[in-house]
């Protein structure tokens, strides 16, 4: 059975040869290390730049991965439950096409996903899970985000000195926003831990096994 085994081997060719490795178990679902590398390096090109597509992957990058992986999973699998929060089809293309426009050309596109033996499709369905989990946390959060007009002054009056001596109705919205953003960072951390808390996950490979303090 395949949630028995971390190793997955090939069914064609030597038999016993390993492919891929099972990393975890998310509701009775594998997530493959390949799977898991595939959207790690997905999420670091879209975030900072095409050289995350060759820059080597350690240990710490794939327990930040994998907790983000889960933690999107758990989010889809809630909100399908409820038939809440879709995307409109619109998102996801135009979510592809600025992953894309990272690359410098198409035939460098072409070969990160012969690299990775993914498609397009793989590579939607990777953005319209981020795209919807971000959107499922910004509906259960955003209210609990916001903050008072006492909360932004208290923090401007802390940080004044720091602000290059603007004035406080120049600093105030983007003073306001990054507050906010703040608050939704924690919120969302203690949204996605009690949502794990409750799920049924495995973690399987040696690495995601102490990001939770367990023993290798």
């Amino acid at each position: 059975m395949l949630a028995a085994a971390p190793a997955l081997a090939q069914s064609s060719g030597s038999a016993g040869e390993v492919i891929d490795r099972a990393v975890a178990l998310v509701e009775g679902r594998v997530i493959t290390l390949s799977e898991l590398e595939f959207e790690a390096r997905v999420a670091l090109i879209r975030a900072g730049g095409v050289q995350a597509a060759m820059a080597p992957l350690g240990d710490a990058a794939l327990r930040d991965a994998l907790d983000l992986a889960i933690g999107q999973r758990l989010e889809e699998r809630e909100a399908d439950k409820l038939q809440a929060y879709p995307l409109d089809e619109g998102e996801v293309d135009a979510a592809v096409a600025a992953f894309k426009a990272r690359f410098p050309s198409a035939a460098d596109y072409e070969r990160f996903l012969a690299r990775h033996e993914a498609d397009p499709q793989q590579v939607a369905a990777v953005l319209g899970r981020s795209l919807r989990t971000a959107k499922i946390l910004e509906g259960k959060l955003r209210l609990r985000a916001q903050v008072t007009e006492a909360e932004v002054r208290r923090a401007y009056d802390r940080g004044a000195a720091d602000l290059g001596g603007s004035a406080y109705d120049q600093i105030r919205e983007p003073l306001r926003q990054k507050l906010v953003a703040d608050r939704l960072k924690q919120l969302t951390v203690a949204e996605l831990a009690l949502l794990r808390r409750s799920a049924d996950v495995r973690l399987i490979a040696p690495f995601a096994r102490v990001s939770r303090g367990a023993p290798p």
